[in-house]
Order: C-alpha cells, then sequence, then structure tokens
C-alpha cells in the first residue's frame, strides 16, 4: 500500500528531527562543569534519525494533540536514549557509533559513565517541562522504560556467558531492551496528545511491536549493510559473540559442518574477523536471513493492526504511521 503522500510525510519528518535536533544541541549549553558537558555535547552532535523522539511527537499529534506541547519530552526519550548508546558501548568495547570515536575511546571509560549518567538527569529535567496533571503517569511509563531497557541490557550481558539461548529467550531481551523505549515514546506521546486509556494502550502496542521489527532489521543490517553507511564494522555483532535472530535461527536449522562452524562462534565467544564472509553464506544458505525479513514484516504487521482505529478518527495520521512504519523497516543503515 501506498498512501500517495510520502514525500510529504518525509518532509514533514525531517521538519520534526530538525526542531529535536535544534533543542537537543542546546540541552546542554551553559551548564558546568565542562569536563562533564563537553563530552555530552559531543555524544548529542553525533546526529542520528532522531527517530524515538519524531515517534513521541507523531503519537502526540495523532492522539488530537500539539507537537509544541511535545519538543521536551521528545528531547528526554532521545537524551534517555543516548544514556543507553553510552553505557551498551562500553559495556560492547566498541569502537565506533554513527561513524565517529565512541565516547569512552575519544576521552576514557570513567568520563562516558558519569556523562551517561548526566544525560539521565538532564533528561528527566525536560520531561517534566511537559507535564502538567498528568506528571503520575509519565513519570510512571518513563521509568519503566528506563528499568526494562536496562534489564534487557542486563540479560543480553548474561546472553554472552550462556551457550543455549533460545528464540524465545531473546525475544523476550529485545522486548526489554531495545522495544521498551518505543513503547514509552508512543505512550508518553499519546497522553500528552489527550488520548483515551484504550487508544494509549494501542499506541504503545504499536511502540512495542515495531521496537522490535525494528530490533531484527538491527540484526540484520549487522551482516548485509555496507560499513560506510552503516557506521559500524559489519559482522560486528558475530566478532562479540551476540546472540542475535540471525545466529540463534541458523543454529535451530544448522546441520553437519554448518552446525559445527557456528557453535565454534558460541564457544569461541565471537567469530574471527576473516570468519564473516563464511557464516553470511551459511545464513543465506540457510535462509535465515529470509526468515528474519518475515519476521520483520510479521511484526510491522501487528503495529499497523494496533492503530486500526485510526482509520476512522483521522486516516491522515494512520497513513503517517503506515509511512513511518515503513521507512523504519526500509532503512539501510
Amino acid at each position: 500500500m501506498k498512501t500517495g503522500n510520502e514525500e510529504k510525510y518525509l518532509k514533514f519528518y525531517n521538519s520534526q528531527r530538525n526542531k529535536i535536533e535544534e533543542k537537543l544541541l542546546t540541552s546542554l549549553k551553559g551548564k558546568k562543569p565542562e569536563s562533564l558537558y563537553e563530552p555530552g555535547k559531543y555524544i548529542l552532535s553525533g546526529g542520528g534519525k532522531r527517530i524515538r523522539p519524531v515517534m513521541l511527537l507523531f503519537s502526540a499529534l495523532a492522539a488530537g494533540g500539539k507537537a509544541s506541547r511535545a519538543y521536551n519530552a521528545a528531547v528526554a526519550i532521545e537524551l534517555l536514549h543516548n544514556f543507553t548508546l553510552v553505557h551498551d558501548d562500553i559495556m560492547d568495547n566498541a569502537d565506533k557509533r554513527r561513524g565517529r570515536l565512541t565516547l569512552h575511546r575519544k576521552y576514557d571509560v570513567n568520563t562516558a559513565i558519569i556523562v551517561g549518567d548526566g544525560l539521565l538527569a538532564v533528561a528527566y529535567e525536560f520531561l517534566l517541562k511537559d507535564c502538567r496533571d498528568n506528571t503520575k503517569v509519565i513519570l510512571q511509563n518513563f521509568n519503566k522504560g528506563l528499568r526494562e531497557v536496562c534489564e534487557g541490557q542486563s540479560m543480553d550481558n548474561d546472553f554472552e556467558r550462556i551457550d543455549d539461548v533460545t528464540l524465545n529467550e531473546y525475544f523476550k531481551m529485545i522486548k526489554k531492551k531495545t522495544a521498551a523505549l518505543f513503547e514509552v515514546c508512543c505512550s508518553i506521546g499519546s497522553v500528552l496528545g489527550g488520548a483515551s486509556s484504550e487508544h494509549v494502550k494501542r499506541f504503545a502496542k504499536y511502540g512495542m511491536n515495531i521496537g522490535i521489527a525494528f530490533q531484527i532489521q538491527d540484526d540484520l543490517l549487522d551482516i548485509t549493510a555496507e560499513e560506510s553507511k552503516f557506521g559500524k564494522i559489519i559482522g560486528g555483532d558475530l566478532v562479540e559473540g551476540k546472540k542475535t535472530f540471525l545466529l540463534l535461527s541458523a543454529l535451530f536449522k544448522a546441520k553437519g559442518a554448518y552446525k559445527k562452524d557456528l557453535m565454534e562462534v558460541i564457544k569461541d565467544k565471537g567469530a574471527a574477523k576473516n570468519k564473516i564472509a563464511h557464516i553470511k553464506n551459511i545464513y543465506e544458505e540457510l535462509g535465515v536471513i529470509s526468515d528474519a525479513e518475515n519476521q520483520i514484516k510479521k511484526y510491522s504487521n501487528l503495529a499497523m493492526k494496533s492503530l486500526g482505529f485510526l482509520k476512522t478518527t483521522d486516516h491522515h495520521y494512520y497513513d503517517m504511521f503506515y509511512w513511518l512504519t515503513n521507512f523504519l523497516i526500509k532503512r539501510n543503515i
């Protein structure tokens, strides 16, 4: 399905992203000490699609509200997201993020830890600016998302020490580590927009399902994207021994030599860089790349199904979310 308004929605998305970018880049202005906030400005200046804050704004609008009353909450979500990225990069010992040195590589680990914590504190400051008579429910949603992201990250960390992770366990992990923050964006956005409690649940369901699709797409991009566009080393998940959808699906299907080669990745806690092309070939032979694409479609369809009520209340916003869904799952970076 095409809405016929793809260019219009992309233009609107970019206009909202630019407004968020402006507020984000001034969010730490004038704050001291520089040893804390200059590295913070570095991580925030790294760019990105700003998907999560825009999703919050889209939810607010579709719920009947105004974007102008949700910009601070949108900035709060992006600050929270960057807090998670800084700590995630430390735990993964990652060298690059969005094509630039990660914070702990440019500065040091201690600086990165405290900068991440500082971003979270500032996130709460911005979130409260948009709260009115809904402060309790918004803070509950924000805290729930923060807790679940931490739980998901901890589960992901645990998986590095466990050989026999199942796909069910993988889905439980990504629902927390990745999808929970998408859910929070849609929940808070729709609350700020004045949605009914039933519709808030529908928006939240969209966020959860599109978050799952987004993470599987991320797993897929790790092995199929162009490194110059991706901003990270291709096959990085394999090198780090990450239990992704692709690896776990391949292990379930593989036999003989393929099984042996994949089990080496598990036992060695990662693959050598010169083995990435071979493992990608195994994925292709076993059909797990197609399996990943089918799962992405499945959860994207579930996401849109939860917003079916918008067809009768305001078809324009249903089409806008349909465009956003395609934008997220068809990205190449």
